[in-house]
């Protein structure tokens, strides 16, 4: 089968727009494999409340990077951007078109931009975690101080990202903000995102939770809770699985617990949207009717149903 040349697809947008819909649709169409770009889908058994697919519900459509990490390791995105590009490889020589679908920023730009990542030193970062947890206050200014663009996307209760960007500073001597460099690809890429009315999708992420939670998310969290999930820096700290492990621990009810991940997830959904409203290559799609034959009609239009 001769190696597929088409431009990369990306879809993206906040959560709970319909992401996983498209990119299937498209997959489907035009003969594609699906790469996640979720980082909270990396992880076994984060399944509900990630909205991650189940295997039965995949069409039969390969899906990359799904599954890769236990609740207890930590994302690391020059890892998967090792991995991303050799899926996208892979994909491209078996003459099928990578379609990389999430809403993760940095890690679709990982994949398909021309980025390097600092490594990391295991014991600065250990000490400025501790330092950004005993006084996040001081350390964000310190942050403000030495890379001002940094400071103001980066907020003070951010204090996993505060720790890195210090760490990057310290290891490069060059800001934080200077490894997003300007939007250049590695190949052509077309980038699709989903938007959606802000009124519907305040609805629909509200919905979700209440699903997520009657689907069983609480078990999904106590079961997690056995192979390390609180030990996971990433894992544990993931909307609503904070705070059910803040419910099962007695410090919320129920109630509390669904109303504050309801307002994380709405609060997460504005952060997505303006990191990628920020990109001027992604071509955007009104989502608002729930519609996927619609959403798949305007797709074709932009890609030229190439």
């Amino acid at each position: 089968m001769a190696e597929d040349t088409s431009p990369i697809i990306t879809v993206v947008g906040a959560t709970a727009t319909g992401k996983s819909d498209l990119a299937l649709d498209l997959a489907d169409r035009l003969g594609g494999e699906i790469i996640n770009t979720d980082s909270m889908q990396f992880y076994r058994g984060m399944d509900i409340g990630t909205a991650k697919l189940p295997a039965d519900e995949r069409r039969g459509i390969p899906h990359h990077l799904i599954d890769i990490l236990d609740v207890a390791e930590e994302a690391n995105v020059q890892d998967f951007q090792a991995r991303a590009r050799a899926a996208i490889a892979d994909i491209r020589e078996r003459g099928l078109r990578p379609i990389l679908v999430g809403g993760s920023g940095l890690y679709v730009r990982a994949a398909v931009d021309h980025m390097e990542f600092p490594g990391t030193d295991p014991e600065m970062r250990a000490r400025l975690e501790a330092e950004v947890a005993g006084d996040r206050w001081a350390l964000h200014q310190k942050l403000r101080e030495l890379d001002p663009k940094a400071a103001e996307k980066i907020t003070v209760n951010d204090q996993r990202r505060i720790a890195r960007a210090l760490e990057v500073i310290e290891l490069t001597g060059r800001p934080f903000s200077a490894q997003l460099p300007d939007y250049q690809e590695i190949e052509p890429t077309i980038h699709l995102g989903l938007s959606m009315d802000r009124a519907i999708l305040h609805e629909r992420i509200a919905t979700r939770v209440e699903l997520m939670w009657d689907h069983g998310w609480v078990d999904e969290v106590t079961r997690l809770l056995d192979v390390g999930l609180a030990e996971g820096k990433t894992a544990s700290r993931a909307i609503g699985y904070a705070q059910i492990q803040r419910h099962l621990a007695g410090e919320l009810t129920a109630a509390q617990a669904k109303e504050e991940t309801t307002i994380r997830t709405r609060q997460f959904a504005r952060r997505q949207d303006t990191w990628f409203r920020r990109d001027p290559r992604i071509r955007w799609i009104d989502g608002s009717a729930a519609d996927a034959e619609q959403n798949l009609a305007a797709a074709l239009d932009v890609l030229g149903d190439r």
